[in-house]
């Protein structure tokens, strides 16, 4: 399911209870879950600050109990952080330097609505990234205090070392060296805690790692105690922060006189008991090493996520041992096919991984390619049973933009799927469609939007527009769905909303129009003279390119212009009236038709049609609704009079019931639409040679 929105917090200083609602209705329409609260003297302002948490202030200075200076100078008194955004009637360049001098965030015109959105969008992801910042540092520091602790408890001998001096050192640190405090250590050169023989090594290896910048420095030396006396140390140097300034972490164990016990143990530890490939631990270390190095774009590579696609069925035929023995020829293949610099690792029961130090696409899927073919072509002998069996490989890049080895290594268990969900004994290269499909699997509307448009997986249905005055062409509406991973409709004003917010609506628009003209064209070849109202959405209205390619479009369908009309919504056209004036008149001169849909609803629905040139009139749906109601069916009568003096065809929607018929045709509606007739289906299959 979508995930699910956080609430915005809204607080309104206006002088004017209609005009704040309508603001609070701007950010209402845009797809914001809001809860608002107007507030109208210095005193509320700061009751409600205090009382609850707000992520947007709008103040308008034409209040006359508070004025927006005084609820800025407010909320900066009381330290909290939340954006103020300055309306203004005109506000001239002097105003809005002066403003953003003074800590607004910006200066918005009144009746700006658009750019109101836009402002305050920015606003709310910077102050949600702060808000996730402070969230962080918190965390940062209990995090710093638990490995403060840990350093201070460790048994091994850890210091911290800066332009060659100790910053820091721990208990066992301190006592290897034969002193009583670490403070006895603050600023001595480490040079001083190695035997002269081996001074000249330290500044060597610390030179070295210092120009390198990462990685890691060894040295085996002789260290040197107060007392002068000497051990064999191992010198571990590693990069790291301490107290935010960048240094280099010191280890020290000493020598325990069996250097090949110690190498032996280390390679027990890194190693997969059952294939000898390295362990999962290792792996991850290196995993977090090749990042650290593609980050800081010195080298990208790649993680092969290799599954072996029949592992429960060699189990039931081998047994354990006779499975370890399966996982130790596939290792050993692995080993043979991968190339230098890499790193193998068993993962799981039947997971493998390699990570290979380089990103040439074509050479990494022949790498895959032959692996998969070694391992489908190669026969273990298990107590003279033969097994055989198949891999699928994901293939994921470890580039400057892999921010977790989760993620990679998510990304790369993904591809696999996708390769065993293609037969497997394949290999998949990881792309960004394939981000897009999880997060649509997780509920994400918008990633949900991508993947209609990729794969033509949007639902377009069909519902019948009536004539009630004897009109034989066919009329339908189109209506777009989207579908979710479980096969559920997500509702249009939620999907309609987040295509808004991500700028997907026009692709949408455009999607739809081809789609319907290309059902279109085919419906009428079979004798229909059928037309369809098509929905264009705020953004489509602002779009200067959609004219010209509507014309290609249309000519390429072969359409008659006419059996295309568009419709765009009341709210659009009056919020954006000069360039839906514009695309009217040039739908007009390609000889479509323009329909203006939920009319009614605002203040004054008739401005709108004296600057926009449409043939058709859909009113509001509420007027159905309430139909029933002796004010609102004359209301909605004087209206349709209106408009058919004006020369406009009337549509009236949401028809439920029978008795409707009877009452719309005596107003002189022109056509009708619901679900008393037909509800939106797949198919134009009605019937409309019934008559009324």
């Amino acid at each position: 399911m979508a995930k699910e929105k956080k609430t915005l917090r809204l607080l309104i200083i206006e002088e004017s209870q209609n005009d704040a609602e309508q603001l609070v209705n701007v950010f209402r329409n845009s797809g914001h879950a809001t809860r608002a609260h107007r507030t109208i003297s210095a005193e509320a302002l700061e009751e409600e600050l205090q009382s609850q948490t707000w992520d947007l202030l709008l103040a308008s200075e034409a209040s006359d109990e508070i004025s927006a200076d005084q609820a800025l100078d407010i909320v900066n008194s009381l330290h909290k952080d939340i954006p103020v955004l300055l309306m203004l009637p005109e506000p001239s360049s002097e105003q809005i330097t002066e403003a953003l001098q003074k800590g607004y965030r910006d200066v918005i015109p009144y009746d700006e609505d658009k750019r109101l959105v836009l402002v305050a969008n920015r606003e709310l992801a910077q102050l949600e990234e702060r808000r996730r910042r402070r969230q962080l540092e918190v965390s940062l520091k209990e995090t710093e205090k638990r490995c403060q602790l840990l350093l201070d408890s460790s048994v091994d001998a850890i210091a911290y070392i800066h332009d060659g001096m100790h910053i820091y050192a721990n208990r066992a640190y301190v006592e290897l060296f034969g002193y009583e405090d670490a403070d006895d250590l603050a600023g001595m050169p480490i040079i001083d805690m190695v035997a002269p023989e081996n001074q000249a090594e330290i500044k060597k290896v610390l030179k070295e790692f210092h120009n390198q910048g990462s990685g890691e420095g060894k040295l085996t030396c002789s260290g040197q105690r107060q007392d002068e006396s000497q051990f064999q140390a191992n010198m571990e140097f590693s990069p790291a922060i301490y107290d935010g300034e960048p240094c280099e972490q010191v280890v020290i164990r000493v020598d325990t006189g069996n250097p090949e016990l110690e190498e032996k143990l280390k390679e027990i530890s890194t190693q997969d008991l059952v294939t000898g490939l390295f362990n999962r631990d290792y792996f991850s270390q290196q995993l977090d090493a090749a990042i650290e190095k593609a980050v800081g774009g010195k080298q990208n590579s790649a993680v092969f996520y290799i599954s072996l696609d029949n592992f429960g069925e060699i189990r039931d035929k081998a047994g354990i041992s006779g499975t370890d023995l399966v996982l130790t020829d596939v290792g050993s293949l692995l080993k043979e096919n991968v190339p230098s610099p890499n790193v193998l690792a068993r993962y799981g029961d039947d997971i493998f991984l390699a990570l290979v130090a380089h990103d040439q696409l074509d050479k990494l899927k022949a790498i895959a390619d032959k692996i998969c073919a070694e391992v489908a072509e190669h026969m273990s002998d298990v107590s003279g049973v033969t097994v055989q069996t198949t891999c699928s490989i994901g293939i994921a890049i470890v580039n400057e933009t892999t921010s977790s080895a989760d993620g990679i290594m998510d990304r790369a268990q993904r591809a696999a799927s996708r390769a065993q969900a293609g037969g497997g004994s394949r290999c998949h290269l990881h792309n960004p469609k394939d981000d897009i499909e999880a997060q649509a699997n997780k509920g994400d509307v918008g990633a949900m939007i991508q993947q209609a448009l990729d794969n033509n997986s949007f639902k377009l249905l069909f519902q019948p527009i009536i004539s009630l005055r004897g009109d034989t062409h066919e009329h339908y509406e189109v209506l777009l769905r989207l579908i979710d991973a479980d096969g559920k409709e997500v509702s249009p004003k939620e999907f309609m909303s987040v295509a808004r917010e991500t700028g997907l609506s026009t692709k949408i628009d455009r999607w739809a129009i081809l789609q319907s003209i290309k059902l279109l064209a085919a419906h009428r070849a079979n004798n229909h003279d059928t037309r369809l109202f098509i929905h264009l959405s705020g953004d489509s209205i602002m779009d200067p390119t959609l004219p010209p390619w509507l014309s290609v479009a249309l000519k390429a369908a072969r359409l008659p212009s006419d059996a295309i009309i568009f419709e765009i919504s009341e709210t659009d056209a009056t919020t954006h009236l000069k360039q839906a004036k514009v695309l009217t008149k040039a739908i007009n001169e390609l000889h479509c038709r323009v329909a203006l849909g939920h009319f009614g609803g605002s203040l004054n629905p008739f401005n709108n049609l004296k600057h926009l040139d449409v043939a058709f009139v859909k009113l509001d749906g509420s007027f159905s609704e309430d139909i029933d109601n002796s004010d609102t069916f004359e209301s909605m009568k004087n209206m349709i009079s209106s408009l058919q003096s004006q020369g406009k065809l009337t549509i009236v929607p949401m028809v439920e019931s029978a008795s409707m018929l009877s009452v719309l045709w005596q107003a002189g509606v022109n056509y009708i639409q619901g679900y008393y007739l037909q509800g939106p289906t797949e198919h134009m299959d009605y019937d409309f040679s019934n008559d009324m």
